[in-house]
């Protein structure tokens, strides 16, 4: 074997493989992370449309509905999430009373409201809060709150 006729990859190819790779990475890695936040987001907007038929069960059986805090559904007979177990979801459910229709406030017995929140470790700025009450008026907190509800 003479010296011409060297094998492998020498240092210059090897760190121009090398830079494709890391640019490659470096715009795919967000476009991943972006399609990650819609799959949990369209998570939650299944759970919300879950509890919400719940909630009318709830109704039809009691003649009121329940409220409880994010994460907390306690004793009531609702599922947490849609997700198979609570650890597994990336949002937290709650219910409460719907927001003010101009000067009149609904109570439990008119109307719910219920919503998701990113759990910790989860953060999405974009859409901080998913809420949807019994009236079908939809509602969503975050620095993009365009994207709460596609």
């Amino acid at each position: 074997m003479t010296r011409n006729q060297a094998r492998g990859f020498s240092l210059i190819e090897l760190m121009i493989a090398v830079a494709i790779v890391g640019i490659l990475g470096a715009v795919a890695y967000p476009m991943y992370t972006d399609q990650v936040r819609k799959g949990r987001r369209a998570e939650a907007r299944t759970a919300l449309m879950n509890l919400l038929q719940q909630q009318e069960r709830y109704m039809t059986q009691r003649n009121v509905y329940a409220a409880f805090g994010a994460g907390t559904p306690g004793a009531l007979p609702f599922k947490a999430t849609s997700a198979d177990t609570l650890a597994a979801s990336s949002h937290v459910l709650g219910a409460q009373a719907c927001q003010p229709i101009g000067t009149v406030n609904p109570t439990l017995s008119d109307c719910v409201e219920v919503f998701a929140q990113p759990k910790a470790g989860y953060n999405d700025a974009e859409v901080t809060m998913l809420a949807i009450d019994t009236q079908g008026r939809r509602r969503c907190t975050g620095s993009n709150t365009t994207k709460c509800w596609k």
